[in-house]
């Protein structure tokens, strides 16, 4: 019997990533757009957000519940799993971690819970060294310490067109998001011990996308990095930062992913999001 890994759909963590690991479950946090529920991964898109958003239309996310992640520890003990790790968005920005706590209370020390102190990749990144540990035969504690090792070497920074999203979620302050949009600025974020908080302000999307690097470039110093630039409808803002970044770094980046967000990142973000997410190996 071995440790399987539970995470949530804020990972981001793409097909490719998903399909070279076993061992997986990724539950769909609930999006609401019009007050029609949907599954983020399951029946509806990034996509579909970006279009709501851009119509005007009302997109909130919640949380994942107790009763369902309680079900699925459950199903997967059944199934013959010796223990289960949970990472979850942060738990300063979602009350999933909170909520899998709880389900987690009544299984007598058979589930750990990871709050990734991150969202997108920055919940991925965990998620994946659990996985790795856990196909290595490592037990329930050590799998858990193996996703926790990683979040001091995980980084986040992502620019935005406006804070307006941001501030309609309850993730940012009304007065930061005033002040950006008076001065008509681009803010450039960092997620730091779970919360977001303004790094830089910018002038122009290029100036945005500089920063990225010179922030990513910096956080990573000489060590070898994976690293996943997301976007929610600005491809080639991504795809020119991902080129920059691999030429960069050259035989020190490991691997570089292109991602566009799933709908509860891009419902807090919208459109015109670019972040880059970087896990330095050592």
């Amino acid at each position: 019997m071995t440790v399987v890994v539970v995470t949530d759909s804020t990972s981001a963590l793409s097909e490719p990533l998903r399909a070279t690991h076993g061992g997986l479950t990724v539950l769909g946090i609930p999006v609401l757009i019009g007050g029609a529920e949907f599954r983020e991964g399951e029946d509806v898109t990034g996509d579909e957000i970006l279009r709501a958003l851009r119509e005007g239309r009302t997109v909130t996310t919640s949380g994942l519940p107790p009763e369902e992640l309680r079900a699925t520890y459950q199903r997967l003990l059944d199934e013959g799993a010796s223990g289960v790790v949970s990472v979850h968005l942060s738990g300063r920005l979602s009350g999933t971690v909170a909520a899998a706590e709880a389900a987690a209370s009544g299984f007598e020390g058979r589930v750990a819970v990871v709050d990734s102190l991150g969202a997108g990749m920055g919940v991925g990144y965990p998620a994946l060294a659990a996985l790795d540990a856990a196909e290595k035969g490592a037990d329930l504690l050590a799998v858990a310490a193996a996703a926790q090792e990683v979040l001091a070497r995980t980084t986040t920074y992502f620019y935005l067109d406006t804070l307006e999203y941001l501030r309609r979620g309850g993730r940012i302050s009304t007065a930061r998001a005033i002040v950006g949009t008076a001065l008509s600025v681009k803010p450039i974020l960092g997620v730091e011990d779970g919360r977001i908080d303004v790094v830089e302000k910018v002038r122009t999307p290029t100036r945005g996308l500089q920063r990225l690097a010179a922030l990513a470039v910096a956080d990573a110093g000489g060590a070898e990095v994976e690293m996943t630039v997301h976007h929610l409808g600005a491809e080639r803002r991504a795809e020119a930062l991902a080129g920059w970044l691999a030429e960069h770094f050259e035989e020190r980046l490991r691997r570089i992913d292109v991602t566009e967000v799933g709908a509860a990142i891009g419902a807090h973000c919208g459109p015109g999001l670019v972040g880059v997410i970087t896990r330095r190996l050592a």
